[in-house]
């Protein structure tokens, strides 16, 4: 089932307040902060998504080889998750902007197809006071565990700074930013559930310790069907069971499937997330969809009829 990627694409554009296409004379004044946000304004940048097209390479970049086999890579990355770090600009005037950092994201951005890509609009070259601002609003926006990961590469990359100045200023452990860094790592389909919310940053940091990807997504797959702990994840890696991949099972005979069950269940299993079967006999049929707990069975129910899990909310209260 496709996740919706809500949250994912911004990085530091979600610590940055929103602005219009401006000139570069007015670019240096940030927009209004919106009344209800925790966030400062930061001077001299506002984060906006602007066309590929109207974007320019600096030619002053001193690199002109790019290496293809990892733009291809880092293209399919954004066509399955996003891109998490904004390209940082400056504006030109008349709609048009030149490139100051992320040339590789803005060329495999191209190669994903996409239109318009999020991009920090600067109109100073103070990189401190940049960086400071940043950092400040870090820790007054809640980012899921992606956005933070990609805010704390993209200050590291693109904006000078360190481990330990980032430990420092947002008040985390030196570990906590390396393992939040670490997350970025995980297959697509893995950072596609934690950003949905269907596993946790536990759960994540817990499938990091697997070196294998493969190994990762079955352990992802089994969290959420079977409504997996923390606990239970990290039990699992340590007797080395997701590595083994799925257990043999001994044959049996059985009567043969219709192509088109087969198909109708797993289009089920992949729309609850969890193990669904479909059996027709002589004269009726059965749809058993399996659960692991009862708020588990809550979720499946929720999907199937979000009518009667509120009724019984309702009758509880």
């Amino acid at each position: 089932m496709s996740q919706q990627r809500r949250g994912l694409g911004k990085g530091l554009g979600a610590l940055i307040p929103t602005g219009p296409i401006v000139e570069p004379t007015i670019a240096a004044a940030s927009p209004a902060e919106p009344a209800d946000s925790g966030l400062r304004p930061v001077e001299g940048a506002y984060f906006q998504e602007i066309p590929l097209d109207a974007i320019e390479p600096n030619p002053r970049q001193p690199r002109d080889v790019f290496d293809e086999e990892r733009l291809d890579e880092l293209a399919t990355s954004i066509s399955e998750v996003g891109l998490l770090q904004p390209v940082v600009v400056r504006a030109l005037g008349e709609g048009r902007f030149e490139l100051v950092m992320g040339e590789r994201r803005w060329r495999a951005s191209k190669l994903a197809g996409l239109e318009k890509i999020p991009a920090i609009v600067r109109g100073t070259q103070d990189d401190e006071m940049l960086r400071e601002a940043l950092i400040e609003n870090l820790q007054r926006e809640q980012l899921n565990a992606l956005e933070e990961g990609a805010a704390y590469r993209q200050l590291l990359d693109d904006f000078g700074a360190t481990h330990e100045v980032l430990a420092k200023k947002v008040g985390r452990s030196r570990s906590h930013i390396t393992n939040t860094l670490r997350l970025l790592n995980l297959p697509s389909n893995v950072q596609l559930r934690l950003a949905a919310g269907t596993i946790s940053a536990g759960h994540a940091r817990a499938l990091l310790t697997l070196d294998d990807p493969a190994a990762q997504e079955r352990l992802a797959t089994r969290i959420v069907a079977e409504g997996l702990s923390v606990r239970t994840v990290e039990e699992i890696v340590s007797l080395g069971e997701a590595t083994a991949g799925p257990a043999p099972r001994k044959p049996r005979e059985k009567k043969p499937t219709a192509p088109a069950l087969n198909k109708l269940a797993q289009t089920l299993s992949d729309h609850f997330e969890t193990r669904v079967k479909v059996d027709l006999g002589s004269r009726k049929g059965r749809i058993v969809v399996e659960f692991s707990t009862i708020d588990d069975l809550e979720r499946i129910i929720g999907t199937m009829a979000p009518e009667t899990v509120r009724s019984m909310h309702d009758v509880e209260d």
